[in-house]
Protein backbone atom coordinates (compact mmCIF):
# COMPACT_ATOMS: atom_id res chain seq x y z
CA UNK A 1 0.00 0.00 0.00
CA UNK A 2 1.24 3.43 -0.84
CA UNK A 3 -0.45 6.63 -1.73
CA UNK A 4 -2.69 9.14 0.00
CA UNK A 5 -5.22 7.79 2.47
CA UNK A 6 -8.13 9.07 4.51
CA UNK A 7 -8.66 7.07 7.71
CA UNK A 8 -12.11 5.97 8.80
CA UNK A 9 -13.05 5.75 12.47
CA UNK A 10 -12.67 1.97 12.66
CA UNK A 11 -9.12 2.21 11.30
CA UNK A 12 -8.10 4.80 13.90
CA UNK A 13 -9.60 2.60 16.62
CA UNK A 14 -7.53 -0.31 15.27
CA UNK A 15 -4.46 1.91 15.29
CA UNK A 16 -5.12 2.84 18.95
CA UNK A 17 -5.46 -0.89 19.70
CA UNK A 18 -2.01 -1.45 18.15
CA UNK A 19 -3.37 -3.85 15.54
CA UNK A 20 -0.34 -5.03 13.61
CA UNK A 21 -2.08 -5.07 10.22
CA UNK A 22 -3.14 -1.42 10.46
CA UNK A 23 0.20 -0.28 11.85
CA UNK A 24 1.99 -2.06 8.99
CA UNK A 25 -0.32 -0.55 6.36
CA UNK A 26 0.10 2.97 7.69
CA UNK A 27 3.88 2.71 7.89
CA UNK A 28 4.10 2.35 4.11
CA UNK A 29 1.48 4.97 3.21
CA UNK A 30 2.78 8.13 1.56
CA UNK A 31 0.32 10.42 3.34
CA UNK A 32 -2.56 9.94 5.76
CA UNK A 33 -5.36 12.30 6.69
CA UNK A 34 -8.13 12.30 9.29
CA UNK A 35 -11.56 13.78 8.57
CA UNK A 36 -12.81 16.14 11.27
CA UNK A 37 -16.00 14.04 11.29
CA UNK A 38 -13.97 10.99 12.35
CA UNK A 39 -12.40 13.00 15.15
CA UNK A 40 -15.91 13.92 16.30
CA UNK A 41 -16.91 10.26 16.41
CA UNK A 42 -13.75 9.42 18.34
CA UNK A 43 -14.27 12.26 20.83
CA UNK A 44 -17.82 11.05 21.40
CA UNK A 45 -16.54 7.54 22.07
CA UNK A 46 -13.89 8.87 24.44
CA UNK A 47 -16.44 10.89 26.41
CA UNK A 48 -18.72 7.90 26.92
CA UNK A 49 -15.90 5.50 27.84
CA UNK A 50 -15.05 4.35 31.35
CA UNK A 51 -11.58 5.97 30.97
CA UNK A 52 -12.71 9.28 29.50
CA UNK A 53 -9.81 11.44 30.73
CA UNK A 54 -7.17 9.03 29.49
CA UNK A 55 -8.89 8.50 26.13
CA UNK A 56 -9.47 12.23 25.60
CA UNK A 57 -5.80 12.98 26.30
CA UNK A 58 -4.72 10.29 23.85
CA UNK A 59 -7.10 11.62 21.24
CA UNK A 60 -5.92 15.21 21.77
CA UNK A 61 -2.33 14.09 21.17
CA UNK A 62 -3.33 12.12 18.07
CA UNK A 63 -5.31 15.06 16.64
CA UNK A 64 -2.41 17.47 17.26
CA UNK A 65 -0.01 15.34 15.23
CA UNK A 66 -2.45 14.47 12.41
CA UNK A 67 -3.32 16.17 9.17
CA UNK A 68 -7.00 16.90 9.76
CA UNK A 69 -9.34 17.73 6.89
CA UNK A 70 -12.33 19.86 7.81
CA UNK A 71 -15.60 20.31 5.95
CA UNK A 72 -15.75 23.29 3.60
CA UNK A 73 -18.24 24.63 1.08
CA UNK A 74 -16.61 22.36 -1.51
CA UNK A 75 -17.08 19.40 0.83
CA UNK A 76 -20.75 20.32 1.16
CA UNK A 77 -21.11 20.25 -2.63
CA UNK A 78 -19.58 16.77 -2.75
CA UNK A 79 -21.77 15.69 0.17
CA UNK A 80 -24.91 16.77 -1.68
CA UNK A 81 -23.89 14.85 -4.79
CA UNK A 82 -22.88 11.70 -2.88
CA UNK A 83 -26.08 11.66 -0.82
CA UNK A 84 -28.23 12.31 -3.90
CA UNK A 85 -26.65 9.43 -5.84
CA UNK A 86 -27.07 7.09 -2.87
CA UNK A 87 -30.74 8.10 -2.63
CA UNK A 88 -31.28 7.38 -6.33
CA UNK A 89 -29.71 3.94 -5.84
CA UNK A 90 -31.84 3.31 -2.76
CA UNK A 91 -28.62 2.57 -0.86
CA UNK A 92 -28.26 5.04 2.02
CA UNK A 93 -25.27 4.90 4.34
CA UNK A 94 -24.84 6.46 7.80
CA UNK A 95 -24.89 10.27 7.71
CA UNK A 96 -21.38 10.79 9.08
CA UNK A 97 -20.07 8.34 6.49
CA UNK A 98 -21.55 10.46 3.70
CA UNK A 99 -19.40 13.35 5.00
CA UNK A 100 -16.33 11.08 5.20
CA UNK A 101 -16.92 9.91 1.63
CA UNK A 102 -17.38 13.51 0.46
CA UNK A 103 -14.04 14.53 1.98
CA UNK A 104 -12.28 11.56 0.35
CA UNK A 105 -13.78 12.31 -3.07
CA UNK A 106 -13.11 16.04 -2.72
CA UNK A 107 -9.40 15.50 -2.05
CA UNK A 108 -8.89 12.47 -4.32
CA UNK A 109 -7.97 10.24 -1.37
CA UNK A 110 -8.40 6.51 -0.93
CA UNK A 111 -10.53 5.72 2.10
CA UNK A 112 -9.03 3.12 4.41
CA UNK A 113 -12.01 1.48 6.13
CA UNK A 114 -13.56 -1.75 7.36
CA UNK A 115 -17.07 -0.66 6.34
CA UNK A 116 -18.26 -2.32 3.13
CA UNK A 117 -21.13 0.13 2.60
CA UNK A 118 -18.66 2.68 1.22
CA UNK A 119 -18.57 0.57 -1.95
CA UNK A 120 -21.96 2.13 -2.78
CA UNK A 121 -20.37 5.58 -3.24
CA UNK A 122 -19.62 6.29 -6.89
CA UNK A 123 -16.13 7.64 -7.53
CA UNK A 124 -14.83 6.67 -4.08
CA UNK A 125 -11.69 4.56 -3.88
CA UNK A 126 -11.52 2.33 -0.81
CA UNK A 127 -9.14 -0.22 0.64
CA UNK A 128 -9.98 -2.63 3.41
CA UNK A 129 -7.83 -2.65 6.51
Amino acid sequence: MNGRYLLDTNVVIGLFANEAEITRLLEIADETFIPSVVLGELYYGAHKSSRASENLARLDAFAAQSAVLACTVDTARHYGEVKHRLRLKGRPIPENDVWVAAIAVQHGLTLLTRDTHFSEVDGLSTEPS
